[in-house]
Protein backbone atom coordinates (compact mmCIF):
# COMPACT_ATOMS: atom_id res chain seq x y z
CA UNK A 1 0.00 0.00 0.00
CA UNK A 2 3.00 2.40 0.02
CA UNK A 3 2.02 5.79 -2.25
CA UNK A 4 5.06 5.90 -3.72
CA UNK A 5 7.48 2.51 -6.03
CA UNK A 6 9.89 1.19 -4.10
CA UNK A 7 12.66 2.76 -6.46
CA UNK A 8 11.31 6.11 -5.16
CA UNK A 9 12.16 5.15 -1.74
CA UNK A 10 15.69 3.67 -2.52
CA UNK A 11 16.37 6.79 -4.30
CA UNK A 12 15.32 8.84 -1.33
CA UNK A 13 17.20 6.73 1.17
CA UNK A 14 20.93 6.72 -1.81
CA UNK A 15 20.33 10.83 -1.56
CA UNK A 16 20.03 10.68 2.76
CA UNK A 17 23.28 8.44 2.44
CA UNK A 18 25.13 10.48 0.09
CA UNK A 19 24.46 13.36 2.55
CA UNK A 20 25.36 11.24 5.91
CA UNK A 21 28.69 10.52 3.93
CA UNK A 22 29.38 14.19 3.51
CA UNK A 23 28.77 15.12 7.32
CA UNK A 24 30.56 12.12 8.58
CA UNK A 25 27.62 9.86 9.79
CA UNK A 26 27.80 6.31 9.99
CA UNK A 27 24.23 5.93 11.32
CA UNK A 28 21.51 8.54 10.74
CA UNK A 29 18.43 8.40 13.29
CA UNK A 30 15.19 10.51 12.86
CA UNK A 31 12.19 10.89 15.08
CA UNK A 32 10.34 13.18 12.70
CA UNK A 33 7.32 11.48 11.75
CA UNK A 34 7.65 13.23 7.70
CA UNK A 35 11.10 11.88 7.83
CA UNK A 36 9.78 8.50 9.06
CA UNK A 37 7.40 8.81 6.13
CA UNK A 38 9.74 9.93 3.71
CA UNK A 39 12.22 7.18 4.17
CA UNK A 40 10.13 4.56 4.39
CA UNK A 41 6.13 5.08 3.78
CA UNK A 42 5.08 4.43 7.85
CA UNK A 43 1.99 6.78 7.92
CA UNK A 44 0.36 6.39 11.43
CA UNK A 45 -1.22 8.45 14.13
CA UNK A 46 1.83 6.91 16.53
CA UNK A 47 4.01 9.94 17.06
CA UNK A 48 2.89 10.43 20.33
CA UNK A 49 4.63 7.62 21.73
CA UNK A 50 8.78 7.06 20.83
CA UNK A 51 9.68 5.69 17.74
CA UNK A 52 12.16 6.20 14.78
CA UNK A 53 13.79 5.11 11.73
CA UNK A 54 17.27 4.11 11.56
CA UNK A 55 19.98 3.96 8.92
CA UNK A 56 23.28 2.71 8.31
CA UNK A 57 25.59 4.47 5.89
CA UNK A 58 26.11 1.09 3.86
CA UNK A 59 22.44 -0.55 4.21
CA UNK A 60 20.11 -1.22 1.93
CA UNK A 61 16.92 0.03 3.43
CA UNK A 62 16.44 1.33 7.08
CA UNK A 63 14.88 0.17 9.99
CA UNK A 64 11.32 1.57 11.34
CA UNK A 65 11.17 0.49 15.39
CA UNK A 66 7.63 1.48 17.10
CA UNK A 67 5.12 0.67 19.39
CA UNK A 68 4.53 -3.14 19.14
CA UNK A 69 0.62 -2.75 18.60
CA UNK A 70 1.60 -0.36 15.26
CA UNK A 71 4.01 -2.92 13.44
CA UNK A 72 1.27 -4.63 11.63
CA UNK A 73 0.52 -1.11 10.26
CA UNK A 74 3.58 -0.61 9.17
CA UNK A 75 4.10 -3.77 7.65
CA UNK A 76 0.77 -3.16 5.64
CA UNK A 77 1.87 0.34 4.39
CA UNK A 78 5.82 0.36 3.59
CA UNK A 79 8.22 -1.76 1.64
CA UNK A 80 9.96 -2.54 4.37
CA UNK A 81 11.15 -6.37 4.73
CA UNK A 82 9.62 -7.90 8.30
CA UNK A 83 13.14 -7.80 9.92
CA UNK A 84 13.47 -4.14 9.21
CA UNK A 85 9.75 -3.39 10.52
CA UNK A 86 9.79 -4.08 14.77
CA UNK A 87 7.64 -3.10 17.67
CA UNK A 88 8.95 -2.90 21.18
CA UNK A 89 6.66 -4.38 24.13
CA UNK A 90 4.29 -2.39 25.24
CA UNK A 91 5.03 -1.99 28.50
CA UNK A 92 7.54 0.34 27.58
CA UNK A 93 4.93 2.56 26.67
CA UNK A 94 4.65 6.31 29.25
CA UNK A 95 6.72 4.33 31.79
CA UNK A 96 8.05 5.92 34.69
CA UNK A 97 10.96 3.35 35.32
CA UNK A 98 12.19 2.66 32.01
CA UNK A 99 12.02 3.78 28.20
CA UNK A 100 11.45 2.39 24.59
CA UNK A 101 14.83 4.22 23.78
CA UNK A 102 16.09 1.62 26.15
CA UNK A 103 15.30 -1.40 24.33
CA UNK A 104 15.40 0.77 21.16
CA UNK A 105 19.31 1.43 21.86
CA UNK A 106 20.05 -2.31 22.59
CA UNK A 107 17.89 -3.85 19.37
CA UNK A 108 20.32 -0.98 17.36
CA UNK A 109 23.10 -1.83 19.06
CA UNK A 110 22.32 -5.78 18.06
CA UNK A 111 22.14 -4.58 14.87
CA UNK A 112 25.73 -3.31 14.00
CA UNK A 113 24.13 0.28 13.97
CA UNK A 114 25.47 1.27 17.59
CA UNK A 115 28.99 2.21 17.14
CA UNK A 116 30.39 5.24 15.23
CA UNK A 117 29.27 8.56 14.64
CA UNK A 118 25.58 8.79 14.78
CA UNK A 119 23.29 11.72 14.02
CA UNK A 120 20.43 12.68 14.98
CA UNK A 121 17.12 15.35 14.64
CA UNK A 122 18.02 17.04 18.16
CA UNK A 123 15.56 19.64 17.78
CA UNK A 124 12.77 17.61 16.32
CA UNK A 125 9.48 17.80 18.10
CA UNK A 126 8.98 14.04 19.13
CA UNK A 127 12.70 13.45 20.75
CA UNK A 128 12.73 14.61 24.26
CA UNK A 129 15.30 15.08 26.58
CA UNK A 130 14.49 11.75 28.35
CA UNK A 131 14.52 10.12 25.12
CA UNK A 132 17.83 11.28 24.32
CA UNK A 133 19.71 10.20 27.55
CA UNK A 134 17.96 6.78 27.29
CA UNK A 135 19.46 6.41 23.96
CA UNK A 136 22.61 7.50 24.94
CA UNK A 137 22.90 5.15 27.98
CA UNK A 138 21.89 2.54 25.57
CA UNK A 139 24.38 3.13 23.13
CA UNK A 140 27.66 3.88 25.03
CA UNK A 141 30.09 3.20 22.29
CA UNK A 142 28.31 5.62 20.11
CA UNK A 143 28.88 9.50 19.09
CA UNK A 144 26.01 11.13 18.77
CA UNK A 145 25.37 14.33 17.35
CA UNK A 146 23.05 16.66 16.05
CA UNK A 147 22.81 16.22 12.36
CA UNK A 148 20.41 19.51 11.33
CA UNK A 149 17.96 18.42 9.94
CA UNK A 150 19.66 16.10 7.06
CA UNK A 151 16.61 14.54 6.06
CA UNK A 152 14.72 17.98 6.11
CA UNK A 153 16.90 19.10 3.83
CA UNK A 154 16.84 16.01 1.44
CA UNK A 155 13.22 16.25 1.15
CA UNK A 156 13.41 19.80 -0.37
CA UNK A 157 13.62 18.89 -3.92
CA UNK A 158 10.37 17.36 -4.59
CA UNK A 159 10.07 14.44 -7.11
CA UNK A 160 7.14 14.64 -9.81
CA UNK A 161 5.15 12.13 -7.81
CA UNK A 162 5.35 13.90 -4.74
CA UNK A 163 4.59 17.72 -6.84
CA UNK A 164 1.47 15.63 -8.28
CA UNK A 165 0.06 15.13 -4.59
CA UNK A 166 0.76 18.68 -4.02
CA UNK A 167 -0.89 19.95 -7.19
CA UNK A 168 -3.85 17.67 -5.42
CA UNK A 169 -3.18 19.21 -2.11
CA UNK A 170 -3.48 23.12 -3.53
CA UNK A 171 -7.29 21.98 -5.25
CA UNK A 172 -8.35 20.89 -1.62
CA UNK A 173 -7.21 24.28 -0.02
CA UNK A 174 -8.69 26.02 -3.17
CA UNK A 175 -12.18 24.67 -2.05
CA UNK A 176 -11.56 24.82 1.83
CA UNK A 177 -10.93 28.46 1.68
CA UNK A 178 -13.88 29.55 -0.57
CA UNK A 179 -15.84 27.48 2.26
CA UNK A 180 -14.46 29.18 4.73
CA UNK A 181 -15.08 32.42 3.52
CA UNK A 182 -18.15 32.30 2.13
CA UNK A 183 -19.55 30.92 5.82
CA UNK A 184 -18.24 34.22 7.73
CA UNK A 185 -21.15 36.20 8.29
CA UNK A 186 -22.24 38.95 11.08
CA UNK A 187 -23.58 36.81 13.67
CA UNK A 188 -22.22 33.31 12.25
CA UNK A 189 -20.22 31.52 14.70
CA UNK A 190 -16.43 31.00 14.53
CA UNK A 191 -16.54 27.29 15.40
CA UNK A 192 -19.51 26.75 12.73
CA UNK A 193 -17.34 28.23 10.08
CA UNK A 194 -14.01 25.95 11.09
CA UNK A 195 -16.50 23.32 10.70
CA UNK A 196 -17.42 23.76 7.19
CA UNK A 197 -13.90 24.12 6.60
CA UNK A 198 -13.25 21.02 7.88
CA UNK A 199 -15.87 19.48 5.65
CA UNK A 200 -14.40 20.84 2.84
CA UNK A 201 -10.78 19.70 3.26
CA UNK A 202 -11.77 16.33 4.12
CA UNK A 203 -14.63 15.34 1.82
CA UNK A 204 -12.44 17.47 -1.35
CA UNK A 205 -13.01 16.49 -4.93
CA UNK A 206 -15.13 14.05 -6.49
CA UNK A 207 -12.14 12.22 -7.53
CA UNK A 208 -10.14 12.36 -4.47
CA UNK A 209 -10.39 13.45 -0.86
CA UNK A 210 -8.29 15.20 1.76
CA UNK A 211 -6.43 14.29 5.05
CA UNK A 212 -6.00 16.36 8.64
CA UNK A 213 -3.57 18.66 7.97
CA UNK A 214 -0.65 19.54 10.43
CA UNK A 215 -2.17 23.01 11.30
CA UNK A 216 -5.18 23.78 12.31
CA UNK A 217 -7.38 26.36 10.81
CA UNK A 218 -6.10 29.39 12.15
CA UNK A 219 -9.05 31.80 12.00
CA UNK A 220 -8.06 35.27 14.26
CA UNK A 221 -10.52 37.93 13.90
CA UNK A 222 -11.28 41.44 14.70
CA UNK A 223 -8.06 42.79 17.37
CA UNK A 224 -7.27 39.50 17.02
CA UNK A 225 -5.81 39.86 13.70
CA UNK A 226 -2.98 41.95 15.27
CA UNK A 227 -1.67 38.43 15.27
CA UNK A 228 -1.43 35.06 12.90
CA UNK A 229 -2.12 32.23 15.45
CA UNK A 230 -5.15 31.93 16.80
CA UNK A 231 -7.74 29.48 16.59
CA UNK A 232 -11.29 30.29 16.93
CA UNK A 233 -13.97 30.15 19.36
CA UNK A 234 -18.18 29.91 19.88
CA UNK A 235 -18.37 33.72 19.76
CA UNK A 236 -20.11 34.77 16.31
CA UNK A 237 -18.31 37.04 13.88
CA UNK A 238 -19.10 40.57 13.95
CA UNK A 239 -19.45 43.49 11.65
CA UNK A 240 -17.19 45.78 10.91
CA UNK A 241 -14.11 43.14 11.74
CA UNK A 242 -12.23 41.19 9.83
CA UNK A 243 -10.77 37.36 10.08
CA UNK A 244 -7.43 35.69 8.67
CA UNK A 245 -8.02 32.62 7.08
CA UNK A 246 -4.60 30.73 7.13
CA UNK A 247 -5.34 27.13 6.06
CA UNK A 248 -3.86 24.19 4.00
CA UNK A 249 -5.29 21.09 2.18
CA UNK A 250 -3.51 17.85 2.52
CA UNK A 251 -3.34 15.02 0.12
CA UNK A 252 -1.10 11.87 1.29
CA UNK A 253 0.44 14.08 4.11
CA UNK A 254 1.74 16.43 1.27
CA UNK A 255 0.60 20.18 2.21
CA UNK A 256 -0.60 23.54 0.27
CA UNK A 257 -1.42 26.35 2.57
CA UNK A 258 -3.01 29.73 1.67
CA UNK A 259 -4.49 32.72 3.57
CA UNK A 260 -6.69 35.05 2.61
CA UNK A 261 -8.46 37.83 4.85
CA UNK A 262 -12.35 38.42 4.87
CA UNK A 263 -13.97 41.98 6.23
CA UNK A 264 -17.21 41.97 6.93
CA UNK A 265 -18.60 45.89 5.96
CA UNK A 266 -16.10 48.77 4.69
CA UNK A 267 -12.22 48.25 6.12
CA UNK A 268 -10.14 50.89 7.11
CA UNK A 269 -9.05 53.49 3.84
CA UNK A 270 -5.33 51.97 5.78
CA UNK A 271 -6.27 48.50 5.90
CA UNK A 272 -7.27 48.04 2.01
CA UNK A 273 -4.14 50.77 1.25
CA UNK A 274 -2.20 48.23 2.63
CA UNK A 275 -3.69 44.67 1.04
CA UNK A 276 -2.98 46.52 -2.04
CA UNK A 277 0.48 46.73 -1.51
CA UNK A 278 0.69 43.64 -0.06
CA UNK A 279 -0.48 42.09 -2.84
CA UNK A 280 2.11 44.11 -5.06
CA UNK A 281 4.80 42.98 -2.81
CA UNK A 282 3.64 39.31 -3.15
CA UNK A 283 3.66 38.98 -6.89
CA UNK A 284 6.51 40.70 -7.12
CA UNK A 285 8.36 38.22 -4.48
CA UNK A 286 6.73 35.27 -6.56
CA UNK A 287 8.33 36.99 -9.79
CA UNK A 288 11.53 36.83 -8.56
CA UNK A 289 11.42 33.63 -7.01
CA UNK A 290 13.14 32.01 -10.06
CA UNK A 291 15.93 28.99 -9.77
CA UNK A 292 19.49 30.25 -8.37
CA UNK A 293 17.63 33.49 -6.08
CA UNK A 294 18.51 33.03 -3.08
CA UNK A 295 16.30 33.38 -0.81
CA UNK A 296 17.65 36.77 1.05
CA UNK A 297 17.45 37.74 -2.29
CA UNK A 298 13.42 37.16 -2.66
CA UNK A 299 13.26 38.80 0.68
CA UNK A 300 14.74 42.11 -0.68
CA UNK A 301 12.12 42.00 -3.62
CA UNK A 302 9.19 41.90 -1.82
CA UNK A 303 10.98 44.01 0.84
CA UNK A 304 11.55 46.85 -2.06
CA UNK A 305 7.79 47.67 -2.13
CA UNK A 306 6.45 47.46 0.96
CA UNK A 307 9.32 49.39 2.20
CA UNK A 308 7.88 52.16 -0.07
CA UNK A 309 5.07 52.22 2.00
CA UNK A 310 6.40 52.69 5.03
CA UNK A 311 5.57 48.92 6.26
CA UNK A 312 8.00 47.00 8.22
CA UNK A 313 8.26 42.84 8.92
CA UNK A 314 10.34 41.92 11.11
CA UNK A 315 9.37 37.85 10.52
CA UNK A 316 10.43 36.09 7.85
CA UNK A 317 8.30 35.76 4.76
CA UNK A 318 8.41 32.42 3.29
CA UNK A 319 9.05 28.78 4.05
CA UNK A 320 9.99 24.84 2.15
CA UNK A 321 6.64 23.29 2.36
CA UNK A 322 5.77 19.39 1.68
CA UNK A 323 5.38 16.08 3.47
CA UNK A 324 4.49 16.39 6.82
CA UNK A 325 2.48 16.01 10.66
CA UNK A 326 1.62 18.08 13.34
CA UNK A 327 2.18 20.66 14.63
CA UNK A 328 3.97 22.29 11.42
CA UNK A 329 3.91 21.64 7.59
CA UNK A 330 6.86 23.72 7.09
CA UNK A 331 9.92 21.65 6.52
CA UNK A 332 12.64 23.66 8.92
CA UNK A 333 15.17 24.61 5.92
CA UNK A 334 15.08 27.45 3.90
CA UNK A 335 13.47 30.65 5.04
CA UNK A 336 12.63 33.77 3.14
CA UNK A 337 14.33 36.24 5.32
CA UNK A 338 17.80 38.56 5.17
CA UNK A 339 20.92 36.03 5.61
CA UNK A 340 19.33 32.85 4.09
CA UNK A 341 21.47 32.26 0.94
CA UNK A 342 19.83 28.96 -0.15
CA UNK A 343 19.43 29.40 -3.67
CA UNK A 344 15.66 28.23 -5.06
CA UNK A 345 16.13 25.20 -7.15
CA UNK A 346 13.41 23.60 -9.68
CA UNK A 347 10.90 20.98 -7.76
CA UNK A 348 11.07 23.03 -4.36
CA UNK A 349 7.99 24.03 -2.70
CA UNK A 350 7.65 27.58 -0.88
CA UNK A 351 4.53 28.90 1.20
CA UNK A 352 5.39 33.17 0.36
CA UNK A 353 3.46 34.80 3.04
CA UNK A 354 4.11 37.74 3.81
CA UNK A 355 1.47 38.54 6.91
CA UNK A 356 1.41 41.80 8.25
CA UNK A 357 0.60 42.23 11.56
CA UNK A 358 -0.19 45.84 12.69
CA UNK A 359 -1.80 47.12 16.38
CA UNK A 360 -5.09 47.07 15.75
CA UNK A 361 -5.40 44.98 12.63
CA UNK A 362 -3.72 42.23 10.67
CA UNK A 363 -3.32 41.06 6.90
CA UNK A 364 -2.38 37.94 5.40
CA UNK A 365 -2.98 37.03 1.27
CA UNK A 366 -0.21 34.59 0.69
CA UNK A 367 0.39 31.93 -2.39
CA UNK A 368 2.07 28.83 -2.36
CA UNK A 369 4.54 28.20 -5.31
CA UNK A 370 6.57 25.60 -6.73
CA UNK A 371 9.88 26.56 -8.14
CA UNK A 372 10.39 25.56 -11.73
CA UNK A 373 12.76 25.39 -14.92
CA UNK A 374 13.00 29.07 -15.16
CA UNK A 375 10.60 30.84 -13.01
CA UNK A 376 7.91 30.15 -9.53
CA UNK A 377 4.25 28.89 -10.43
CA UNK A 378 1.40 29.58 -8.41
CA UNK A 379 0.22 26.28 -7.09
CA UNK A 380 -3.30 27.56 -6.07
CA UNK A 381 -5.55 29.80 -8.62
CA UNK A 382 -7.80 32.02 -6.29
CA UNK A 383 -8.23 35.75 -5.88
CA UNK A 384 -5.95 37.53 -4.34
CA UNK A 385 -7.47 40.40 -2.70
CA UNK A 386 -8.96 41.60 0.76
CA UNK A 387 -12.50 40.00 0.65
CA UNK A 388 -15.14 42.55 1.49
CA UNK A 389 -18.58 41.31 2.58
CA UNK A 390 -21.36 43.58 2.90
Amino acid sequence: MAIFTKQEYLDRVQRVQKRMEMEGFDVLITCNPANMNYLTGYDGWSFYTPQLVALGIDEDEPMCIVRGIDRPGGLVITYLHEENMIGYPDHYVQSDDKHPMDWIGSVLVERGLGDGRVGIDMDAYYYSARAHESLRSAMPNATITDSKNLVNWARIIKSPAEIGYMRDAAKLVEIAMQAGIDAIEPGTRQCDAVAEIYNAQTRGTKDFGGEYTAIVPMLPTGVGTTTPHLTWNSEPFKQGEGTILELAGCRMRYHCPMSRTVYLGKPPERMADVAKVCVEALNVAVEAASPGTTCEAVHAAWNSVVSRHGIVKESRMGYSIGLNYPPDWGEHTLSIRPGDTTELQPGMTVHVMPGIWLDDWGIEISEAVLIGDKAAERLCDFPQELVVKG
